[in-house]
């Protein structure tokens, strides 16, 4: 991919452009021709679009751009930019929401996604020593264009039992180097809209590297040679086979069609490599770079906005079928603006008390994130349980499609049948049921609960990360050193402490 230097970011226009580029995607046995164009991803990809389109729309631009940091004279989304102070961290939090909105929450990997580790190119460019003028160099380049990048850095499913470098012919590793760079080949997961990106960052995530050819972080364009993407199907195509916007609102423009990565002697040229031949930066680098405290950021408020989103639309729900005056049924609701409640107070927390990282710059508070990916693969599954009890069987009453409301001859029964409580009237009823069945019900509703549950990691490693935090911090040495405040309060003999009194005078055993 070609690109060029320019003081502004990609207009929607130019994005859709950029995709034009003869990438290599399988889709139903056949390679997609044009992805910007082609019914599994077009709407996707303009929906995409539209948020580049807002970094140039007044009413839109105060709240998403700032000044580059650059020298190069231009705007940027505000999370590009590395901050220097918790006012930065809040301004970025606020741009991620207002892009979060346009796609209802529901897209997860939006360009800012990946932001989160991009702007760590900028703040501490010596990280990635001897490659450190390549970081600074992609700190420029994204932050003055807003490439649009995604990551892949799990391994495939494929004997989690064996070590890494067991598996070569199946994971990423460095066949051999070159003048030009590096010929790497082997495949990575989860390449959530790849599709749609246009560059891809590689590494690795978790597991231990023992072997040098497997140690290798860099960054790759989606039109290089040698790679490719193996789609799943897509729940946009299948909506607009067998529907409309009407039966999928969400489906038909907001699928972040997952893929498996794949990379046939591709060439890394020297200049998009991050880190090479370190085993332990390799692993290290998702902690030590600051990514996980930023992708947490982003993470949090954008499911926030979701939250705020898919409370709404139950509200709506509620009232069609006239139980939202029920006492048991505004409890479960009251509940579950108290998730929302408690996801959004994370974000600022994490915004306003940040960590300091070097060169004046600052991070997002990590004991906030670490929190986020626990209560989220609590809170979604248990919001999304207590809606399937709340609306029950109208999530599955539902007449089949938008065209049966659109036979003039069958809409009087619908009319009737469907009619909604307060007031509303059939079509409302079921635009609403749809929209909420989409949510949590459809195929892109079971794909959004699994992404949910397992984007921000494996249930254990996070559960295991927040524990190794809080002891490499000291935290966990504070905590035992409160409970040892209290309990050298007193001994065997009674109190220790001379602001209470021993009860000698009173007590049945001492005066026997």
């Amino acid at each position: 991919m070609v690109t060029q230097q320019a003081t502004k970011p990609l207009t929607g226009k130019e994005y859709l452009e950029s995709l034009q580029d003869g990438r290599e995607i399988w889709l139903h046995g056949e390679r997609v021709k044009d992805v910007a164009n082609h019914p599994a991803f077009r709407n996707s990809a303009r929906s995409i679009a539209r948020l580049y389109d807002a970094m140039h729309d007044p009413q839109y631009k105060d709240v998403l751009t700032c000044e580059t940091d650059t020298g190069n004279g231009g705007f940027t989304h505000k999370y590009f930019r590395a901050a220097r102070s918790a006012d930065d961290l809040i301004q970025g939090r606020d741009a991620i929401a207002a892009w979060s909105r346009l796609t209802y929450g529901q897209m997860g990997r939006t360009p800012d996604y990946k932001a989160s580790f991009l702007a760590t190119l900028g703040s501490n460019p010596e990280y990635y020593s001897p490659y450190q003028e390549n970081a600074k160099r992609w700190y420029k380049e994204a932050q003055e264009r807003n490439w649009f990048f995604n990551h892949a850095i799990v391994n495939p499913p494929v004997d989690r039992n064996k070590e890494v470098h067991e598996v070569g012919d199946v994971f990423i590793r460095v066949e051999r180097e070159t003048d030009q760079g590096l010929i790497v080949s082997g495949s990575k997961m989860v390449a959530t809209g790849s599709a749609i990106t246009n560059y891809n960052f590689v590494g690795t995530y978790g597991l231990p590297i023992k072997e040098k050819e497997f140690a290798v972080v860099f960054i790759a364009p989606m039109d290089a040679p040698g790679v490719k993407l193996i789609s799943r199907a897509s729940y946009e195509m299948n909506a607009a086979v067998m529907g409309s916007p009407f039966d999928y609102p969400l489906s038909s423009r907001f699928d972040e069609n997952d893929a498996v990565l794949v990379f046939d002697q591709a060439l890394i040229p020297w200049e998009n490599v991050l880190i090479y031949e370190d085993m332990q930066k390799t692993t290290s680098f998702f902690v030590e770079s600051g990514f996980i405290n930023r992708f947490t950021f982003q993470g949090v408020t954008r499911f926030a906005v979701k939250l705020d989103f898919i409370i709404g639309v139950l509200l709506k729900a509620l009232k069609t079928a006239g139980t939202d005056q029920f006492r048991g049924v505004q409890a479960s609701v009251g509940e579950i603006i108290a998730w929302r409640h408690m996801f959004w107070s994370l974000s600022d927390a994490m915004a306003l008390n940040p960590e300091q990282r070097d060169n004046g710059f600052v991070v997002p508070n990590l004991q906030g994130g670490l929190a986020y990916r626990i209560f989220l693969q609590e809170g979604w599954p248990k919001i999304t349980g207590m809606i399937q009890q709340l609306v029950a069987g109208n999530l599955i009453v539902q007449p089949s499609s938008a065209r049966d409301f659109l036979n003039e001859d069958f809409r009087p029964t619908l009319d009737k049948l469907y009619r909604g409580s307060n007031g509303i009237d059939a079509l409302e009823k079921i635009k609403t049921v749809k929209l909420l069945w989409d949510a949590i019900g459809t195929e892109f509703g079971g794909r959004g609960e699994l992404y949910e549950r397992n984007y921000a990691g494996n249930q254990d490693d996070i559960r295991l990360q927040t524990l190794f935090g809080a002891q490499g911090s000291g935290k966990t040495d504070e905590l035992i050193a409160f409970a040892d405040q209290c309990m050298s309060d007193y001994d065997l003999n009674g109190w220790t402490n001379s602001t209470w009194i021993n009860p000698d005078d009173i007590n049945y055993f001492t005066n026997k």
